[in-house]
């Protein structure tokens, strides 16, 4: 546990520690009297509140519109299933600023709904609320859905037949079993919205601004580090608290269950409803997912033929970093495809290490400390980004960590968000490895190294891959910190595209369109992989 305990004190818990001391040290002593005064402004409260109703609003949505997919994953087997498990899952591997600038090609100015009716929502809530149901729709599914199809449908049965209703037999019966996982993922969903930012900076605008957007500007754009650090005290708070929660809801759907194969519970619709339903759930992901995401696709092509026409254009201009007279970048935007996969690959490779060093050590030891120590683990995915970011370019600059100028920055910044992701997947399959194995190799004379190496790895070397796939997407699409600390000549392709979105132009507006498809496109392909290789599809996301 040494190895995962060091990285993060260094890489996360100094790095926000040192900005939060900033903020609220002058002279050496703690001020502590700022927190009142700035969470009496009213401009921060708008801030909190707008956070707080928003992130409660996209939970509310999307529990509405997933729940009926997840059903349907669940409980119906029909052609082409796995595939379109694998397309709802696309979004949440996204960047976020793909995510945006999808719906800002279907919703925002010259989009489709303003071309066909003259409809513009972007710099509206609606934008913001749909953005962050597409991205979430697959926690509820994956989640909720995971555990719904291992729930014994003869139970509910049973119920019908001693008098019950069908809605009776599902309240009393079903409910009660799911109802952790469908707390776990409201809470999920609720923690991703409440810290939002690619998506609330592209489609809201200046007048909406959650915690994070608004610790981004109070750090980058005012320099105002007092109120900054504030904020990431209120954010770190909010976070802890929902990670709690959702640790015990957690803990609770793990008790108590009786579960089934998956493939003992799925048939094909049945009646006209079912059929019914299966169809109103494919047309969700029709227009939800699939529609933004074409649509981002066309913008990429349209117009840039000349004569109105479709052509590759955008994509050409990807290679010169001054087209069209724009001086965004000073190497050619298309080079960021290529510093994006090294950093990933290298912020992969990190995350594998720590990731599964933390997972071995949780599986090995239990008690207080260690159950802490897991939902510290998961504080990153939470925790302002913005704040990391900015935290490494003010401590990591003296020797022996003087890594300002390093490249190796921003893979470390990456990485700090595909631990959690590499602890979430690799811990259930190391804690279901029997303990007998080990202590017949320690027996032999194995230290605890060989013995992982021996035992542990041949059986988990298919987790290892589908941890390493989701720690790839996520690094790629890092956007928060990775905004900081990237350098001016070695862009990354969400800091590409959101500086081509920050300035206006034609042109540059389509090259955005086009290295968000870029983007898009190797994101869908990681996740595709992973569906062919992943081995269990139930439980957590």
């Amino acid at each position: 546990m040494a190895v995962p305990v060091a990285f993060f004190a260094v890489f996360f818990a100094y790095p926000v520690t040192a900005i939060v001391g900033r903020g609220l040290k002058a002279g050496g002593d703690w001020q502590f009297g700022r927190i009142g005064d700035v969470l009496s402004r009213p401009d921060i409260l708008d801030v909190l509140w707008f956070t707080t109703w928003q992130a409660l609003a996209s939970t509310a949505l999307t529990l509405l519109i997933a729940l009926p997919g997840a059903y349907v994953f669940a409980r119906f087997d029909f052609p082409g299933k796995q595939v379109l498990r694998a397309v709802v899952t696309v979004p949440f591997v996204l960047p976020t600023v793909v995510v945006g600038t999808a719906f800002l090609a279907l919703l925002g100015r010259g989009g489709l709904l303003d071309e066909l009716w003259g409809v513009r929502l972007d710099t509206t809530v609606w934008a913001i609320l749909l953005a962050h149901v597409f991205f979430n729709y697959a926690v509820v599914v994956r989640t909720v859905g995971g555990l719904w199809s291992q729930l014994d449908p003869r139970q509910e049965e049973a119920a019908r037949v001693l008098g019950a209703g069908r809605f009776a037999a599902f309240r009393r019966v079903t409910l009660p079993a799911l109802a952790p996982a469908v707390a776990a993922a409201a809470l999920m969903v609720f923690l991703f919205t409440f810290t939002s930012f690619g998506v609330v900076q592209i489609l809201g605008g200046p007048a909406y601004s959650t915690l994070e957007v608004e610790i981004y500007r109070q750090t980058a754009q005012l320099l105002d580090l007092p109120t900054a650090a504030v904020l990431t005290l209120v954010q770190f708070a909010a976070v802890g608290g929902i990670l709690a929660v959702h640790a015990a809801t957690v803990r609770r759907r793990e008790r108590a269950l009786k579960l089934v194969d998956p493939a003992q519970t799925s048939r094909r619709p049945r009646g006209a409803g079912q059929w019914a339903l299966l169809g109103g759930v494919l047309l969700t992901a029709l227009l939800l997912i699939l529609l933004p995401l074409g649509v981002l696709v066309e913008r990429s092509f349209d117009g840039a033929g000349g004569a109105g026409g479709y052509g590759f254009g955008y994509y050409r201009a990807l290679q010169s970093a001054g087209a069209g007279g724009s001086s965004t970048f000073l190497v050619p935007p298309l080079e960021a495809v290529g510093n994006s996969l090294r950093y990933a690959l290298v912020a992969t490779l990190v995350a594998l290490v720590v990731g599964g060093l933390a997972a071995a050590a949780l599986t090995r030891r239990a008690g207080r400390l260690v159950r802490g120590f897991d939902a510290l683990l998961m504080l990153p995915l939470g925790v302002s980004a913005v704040t990391v970011g900015f935290g490494f370019l003010i401590t990591l600059d003296k020797p022996p960590l003087d890594l300002r100028t390093s490249w190796i920055l921003v893979p470390l910044a990456q990485a700090l968000v595909g631990v959690p992701f590499v602890v979430r997947t690799m811990l259930p399959v190391l804690r279901a490895v029997d303990e007998r194995l080990r202590e017949a190799a320690a027996v032999l004379g194995a230290s605890p190294l060989r013995a992982w190496r021996e035992v542990d790895l041949p059986l988990v070397r298919r987790a290892v891959l589908v941890a390493a796939g989701f720690a790839f997407a996520v690094s790629l699409g890092e956007f928060g910190a990775t905004v900081f600390i990237a350098r001016p000549d070695n862009p990354t392709l969400p800091v590409a595209v959101a500086r081509l979105l920050g300035r206006s132009g034609e042109l540059n507006y389509g090259q955005a369109m086009a290295l968000s498809t870029i983007l898009m496109l190797v994101c869908a392909v990681s996740l595709l992989l992973l569906e062919r290789i992943r081995t269990d599809r139930s439980g957590e996301f």
